[in-house]
């Protein structure tokens, strides 16, 4: 009798490991949100040849695989030309954005926006020097993996402001560079 409890004790005491718990090798934690700013350089589309810039700040919220959603507003401002002292573009959009998965620390994106265009403008006319309008914009970009969480953005984007002023469409496009901080980690485990 002992020897058939010695028997199933050893028994029990090889298969004990068997029952032991292996720890994750990556674990994914906090919310899936991106804010982030950077600087703007816009061709304007009133006129030729005249660039201005601003800055642009946005929130990106990753729904699955890659499609996300973004808020994005944007402000040209500064370095205006000579010709057009009352100028200024501002936007304020959101729609889809779709991330491919990184090669060599570099992850592309698209996108595609709609919103409100407001632009301040020379006129002959001092009571009407203001006016907004409906917008669509289409761009893509990349970003790089600085740290951890945080990544340098190089965009592009097209704008199209139909019917601005009368039939004609008001087509700004520009580059923005900045950066974008993501609240979720991806924490490895070794």
């Amino acid at each position: 009798m002992r020897s058939k409890l010695v028997l199933a004790v050893l028994i029990t005491l090889t298969t004990w490991p068997a029952f032991s718990q292996v720890q994750p090798a990556v674990k994914v934690s906090g919310l899936p949100l991106g804010i982030g700013a950077g600087l703007s350089d816009y061709s304007l589309d009133y006129g030729s040849g005249r660039r201005m810039i601003g800055v642009s700040a946005w929130a990106d919220y990753n729904l699955f695989r890659g499609l996300g959603i973004e808020a994005e507003g944007t402000s040209i401002f500064a370095d205006k030309p000579d010709v057009l002292p009352r100028m200024r573009q501002d936007t304020i959009k959101g729609g889809a954005i779709y991330r491919a998965r990184p090669f060599f620390r570099i992850r592309p994106y698209v996108k595609g926006l709609i919103g409100l265009g407001s632009i301040d403008f020379p006129s002959r006319n001092p009571s009407y020097t203001h006016d907004t309008f409906t917008m669509y914009a289409v761009g893509g970009g990349a970003e790089y993996k600085v740290w951890k969480t945080l990544f340098a953005r190089v965009d592009y984007e097209y704008q199209a402001w139909p019917n601005t002023f009368g039939p004609r469409t008001l087509d700004p496009n520009g580059y923005t560079f900045g950066a974008t901080y993501y609240m979720r980690g991806i924490h490895r485990h070794y």
